[in-house]
C-alpha cells in the first residue's frame, strides 16, 4: 500500500446471534424535548434497512461512498444518486474471510460483522454493483434476514478447518460459493445502469472515485500519536490501519470534513442509554447494556420499552484519558457503523452531528440521528474520511500530502 493511503478498521456491529446481553435500562432522553437547526448538511442517499443482519459496516460504508460520488460528480438531482448493492460487497467479503479463516486454522473471527477497511478493500478487488442489479436476497425476504446463512457458512468453514482428508482440496471455496449462490443469488457478469452496460469493475471505475484516497483515524493513548495501527477489535480481520491523533485533532477532522462538503464514515459504541431508538445520542451518566433481537433492538431496546421518568440530562465531559479508559475497560466497544453527514444545534445552542443510520426510516427523524458532541468525543472509536477532507496541518504531521 502506498505511504499514507491507510484505510480504517471501522468497528462495526457484531452478529445478532452472539452472546446474550443484559437488558439495558430505558432512556430518559426524548426526541420531543429537542428542536434542531441545521448548521451544515451535505447530500446523502436514502435511508436503508439492514434489518436482521449485522451488516451495518457495509451499509454505512457504501452510504459514505455514495456521498463521495455525489460530491465528485457534482450531482444535484437525487434521481441521479448512486445506489450500490450492499449484499454484493457482503458476499465477496464472506469468501475472502473464509479463505483467511481456513489459512489461520480457524483462529480468527468468522462472523457477519466487519469494518470499513473491508468494504473499501472489497470494492477495490471486486468492484461495485447497482442495487437493482443485485439485491442478494435470494432466500425469500424483502430485507436481510441472515441468521440461517451466517450459521450455515460458519458450520461449513469450521468443517473445512478440521481438514478431514489431511490435505485440503482446491474446490472447497466452490462449496462456499454454492451456499452463497443459494441464499444470495449468482452475481451477474454484466448489468445495465441508465442504458450503459457495466461489469462490477467498470461500474466502480465509472464513479469518479479513487479508493486509495480514504484514510482512517482514531484517538487513543496506547499507541503513539501520529502513527498508524490496526485497531484491536475482532471485526478488523483485514488488520486495516487507522492514524492515531490527539482528541482535539480527531474532532477537528470531523468538523473540517463536514464544513468542506465531505461526509464521514463513523464507527463506535451505541449501547449507551443516551443513544435512543428515537434519534438522539447523548452521553449521559447511566449504565447501559444492549438488548437482543433486530440490530436496532440489540443496541437501543424494543419499541415497547417504557420511557423512564423525565429528568434533567447532564452529559459526561470527555477527556483523552476518559476515552482511553472506556476503550481499556470495554465500555466503548465496536457496536455499530453509521454515516455522519452534517452539523446541527439544539434549542440551547449545543452542537450535534447529523447521522444517517441503517435501521430503516424509524424514530422521530425517519432514520436519522442527532449525536451530541460529547457522545462523539467519548464513543466514536474511529472514522474514515477522504484525505482531501483532512486539515493540511494534520496531514503534514502524518507525513502525508
Amino acid at each position: 500500500m502506498k505511504k499514507g493511503i491507510l484505510v480504517s478498521a471501522l468497528v462495526l456491529s457484531v452478529s445478532l446471534f452472539g452472546a446474550m446481553a443484559q437488558q439495558r435500562p430505558a432512556s430518559p432522553v426524548k426526541a420531543s424535548d429537542y428542536q434542531f437547526t441545521v448548521v451544515k448538511e451535505n447530500p446523502i442517499t436514502s435511508v436503508k434497512n439492514q434489518s436482521r443482519s449485522g451488516t451495518c459496516w457495509c451499509f454505512s460504508a457504501l452510504s459514505f461512498l455514495e456521498s463521495e460520488v455525489i460530491k465528485a460528480k457534482g450531482l444535484k438531482d437525487p434521481a441521479q444518486y448512486p445506489d450500490f448493492s450492499e449484499m454484493y460487497i457482503v458476499r465477496k467479503s464472506y469468501l475472502d474471510r473464509a479463505v483467511q479463516f481456513v489459512r489461520m486454522d480457524g483462529h480468527m473471527n468468522f462472523a457477519v460483522g466487519s469494518d470499513f477497511g473491508d468494504a473499501i478493500e472489497t470494492a477495490k478487488r471486486y468492484g461495485l454493483i447497482d442495487q437493482k442489479a443485485y439485491s442478494g436476497l435470494q432466500y425469500g425476504y424483502d430485507l436481510p434476514v441472515q441468521g440461517e446463512l451466517d450459521a450455515g457458512l460458519k458450520g461449513y468453514v469450521n468443517a473445512i478447518v478440521k481438514n478431514p482428508n489431511r490435505k485440503l482440496t482446491k474446490v472447497w471455496p466452490q462449496g462456499l460459493e454454492g451456499i452463497l449462490d443459494a441464499y444470495m443469488g449468482k452475481v451477474p457478469e454484466t448489468f445495465e445502469v441508465n442504458g450503459v452496460t457495466y461489469t462490477p469493475e467498470s461500474y466502480r471505475d465509472a464513479q469518479g472515485l479513487n479508493l486509495d484516497d480514504y484514510i482512517g483515524f482514531t484517538s487513543y493513548t496506547h499507541h503513539p500519536f501520529y502513527t498508524a495501527f490496526a485497531m484491536e477489535v475482532c471485526d478488523n480481520w483485514r488488520h486495516s490501519l487507522s492514524w492515531n491523533v490527539p482528541l482535539d485533532e480527531f474532532m477537528a477532522i470531523m468538523d473540517y470534513a463536514v464544513d468542506n462538503g465531505y461526509t464521514v464514515a463513523w464507527g463506535g459504541d451505541v449501547s449507551e442509554t443516551g443513544f435512543t431508538r428515537d434519534g438522539i445520542g447523548l452521553l449521559i451518566d447511566t449504565e447501559a447494556a444492549a438488548s437482543t433481537g433486530s440490530d436496532q433492538e440489540r443496541w437501543v431496546g424494543k419499541a415497547e420499552d417504557k420511557p423512564a421518568e423525565k429528568k434533567a440530562v447532564k452529559e459526561i465531559k470527555v477527556t483523552q484519558e476518559l476515552r482511553q479508559q472506556y476503550y481499556d475497560e470495554k465500555t466503548s466497544t465496536d457496536d455499530h457503523g453509521m454515516h455522519l453527514y452534517g452539523i446541527a444545534k439544539d434549542q440551547n445552542g449545543n452542537k450535534y452531528y447529523m447521522i444517517k443510520n441503517s435501521w430503516g426510516e424509524t424514530g422521530a427523524f425517519k432514520g436519522l440521528w442527532y449525536m451530541s458532541e460529547d457522545f462523539a468525543k467519548g464513543k466514536t472509536l474511529n472514522i474514515v474520511v477522504n484525505k482531501k477532507a483532512v486539515p493540511k496541518e494534520i496531514l503534514k504531521k502524518l507525513g502525508l500530502k
